[in-house]
């Protein structure tokens, strides 16, 4: 059985690095996006300092993001491509990152305390499966390299679960 080990690093590209292999050997032989989605977001939520909310939304009929498994608050449940970050991502087809949400225009409160989030879309074959999101109580939390980390995340949990 899986145990989660505690990342002791304090490099950035060294904790994305364990957090990877974590999560390969996590998922390892599990092909269920569901049960896929539900181990990230707690391995994500248990090992990442400093978060407040780690989930996915996945994109039903090209227009609109239902929530999926996620760790934290409640949170919103269907969100319309283009609105808020979560949808604006999907949008766009990159990942955002906003420092502070209370600058972002449109920004979906879900839960009043966070203040800075990361959204990185699930890709395969050129096709959006939802996105990957990562909130924050703190301002400035995610930085370039919590991006391209979160990427690697985001892949790793594609191509254990995307057909």
């Amino acid at each position: 059985m899986f145990q989660a080990q505690a990342i002791e690093s304090t490099a950035k590209s060294d904790f994305y690095r364990e957090l990877a292999a974590q999560l390969g050997a996590l998922l390892e032989g599990e092909r269920d996006p569901i049960a896929n989605a539900a181990n990230t977001a707690a391995l994500l939520f248990q090992m990442m300092p400093d978060i407040n909310w780690a989930g996915f939304y996945f994109l039903h009929d090209g227009k609109e993001l239902v929530l999926g498994p996620f760790q934290g608050l409640p949170a919103c449940v269907r969100i319309p491509v283009g609105r808020g970050i979560c949808g604006t991502a999907v949008a766009q087809k990159h990942s955002i990152l906003v420092e502070d949400v209370d600058a972002f225009p449109g920004h979906i409160a879900c839960d009043a305390a966070s203040r800075s989030e990361l959204v990185v879309p699930l890709v395969t074959k050129g096709r959006i499966l939802g996105v990957l999101d990562l909130d924050s109580p703190a301002v400035g939390r995610f930085d370039d390299e919590d991006r391209v980390g979160m990427e690697r995340i985001a892949a790793i949990y594609v191509a254990a679960s995307a057909d």
